[in-house]
C-alpha cells in the first residue's frame, strides 16, 4: 500500500509540475507552487525532487503514465502494428498538447551530457515492458517478422520515435507532430511486418 501511495504523490508532483511549466513556463513556475497544485507537501517533494531542474528527468515518467493509461484502453482485438500506431499517436498528441518544446529539448540535452542513467533508456520503464509485449504478441501471432529478435524491433521503434521528437524539436515545432508521425510511422513499421509468402 505505500508503494502505491509513494507512487500516486510523485505522480502528483509531477503532473502538477508538468502541467505548470506548460502553462506559465519552466522559469517562472516555483516550487510552491508545484506543491500547491499537486496537494502535496514540501517535504514530499523534497523527498523525490533534489530541486526543480530534477524535474526535468521525470518527464520519462509522465509518458510512462500515459503508457499505463493506454495499456488499460487498448482493445486487445487490434494488431500490433495498429497497437504501436495508436499508442504512438497518443503519446505524440499529448506531447504535443502539453509539453513544452523547450523543456522536450532541456530534457534530450540533459540525457546527452548525464554521465548517469540515462531514463530514456531504461528497460524497466512502462514503455519497453509494454512495446516488447506488444512486439512478442505481434511475432507469436505471425503479424511481424521473427528472423529479427523481439528485442531489436523495440529498439528501432524506440529510436525512431526519439529522432522523430528530437527533429519536432530542432524544427522548434513547426509542424504538427502526431500528424507527421501518423503518415511516416506506417511506413517504416511496414519494413517489420511478416509478409505471407
Amino acid at each position: 500500500m505505500g508503494k502505491k501511495n509513494s507512487k500516486n504523490t510523485k505522480g502528483k508532483i509531477v503532473s502538477a509540475a508538468w502541467s505548470l511549466f506548460y502553462e506559465q513556463g519552466y522559469d517562472n513556475t516555483t516550487i510552491d507552487e508545484i506543491v500547491e497544485e499537486s496537494g502535496t507537501s514540501k517535504g514530499s517533494f523534497y523527498h523525490y525532487f533534489k530541486g526543480k531542474d530534477a524535474i526535468l528527468s521525470s518527464l520519462s515518467y509522465l509518458f510512462d503514465e500515459k503508457y499505463d493509461e493506454l495499456r488499460d484502453t487498448m482493445d486487445a482485438g487490434m494488431s500490433s502494428i495498429d497497437k504501436l500506431l495508436k499508442l504512438n499517436h497518443e503519446l505524440f498528441m499529448m506531447i504535443e498538447n502539453s509539453i513544452s518544446i523547450d523543456l522536450l529539448a532541456r530534457l534530450y540535452s540533459s540525457q546527452l551530457i548525464t554521465n548517469g542513467d540515462k531514463h530514456l533508456l531504461d528497460q524497466n520503464r512502462s514503455y519497453y515492458r509494454m512495446l516488447r509485449e506488444i512486439v512478442r504478441d505481434g511475432q507469436a501471432e505471425g503479424e511481424l517478422r521473427d528472423d529479427v529478435t523481439s528485442n531489436e524491433i523495440v529498439k528501432a521503434y524506440a529510436l525512431f520515435e526519439r529522432a522523430l521528437l528530437y527533429d519536432w524539436c530542432l524544427c522548434n515545432g513547426d509542424y504538427s507532430l502526431y500528424s507527421y508521425s501518423d503518415g511516416i510511422l506506417p511506413m517504416f513499421l511496414e519494413g517489420f511486418k511478416k509478409h505471407k509468402e
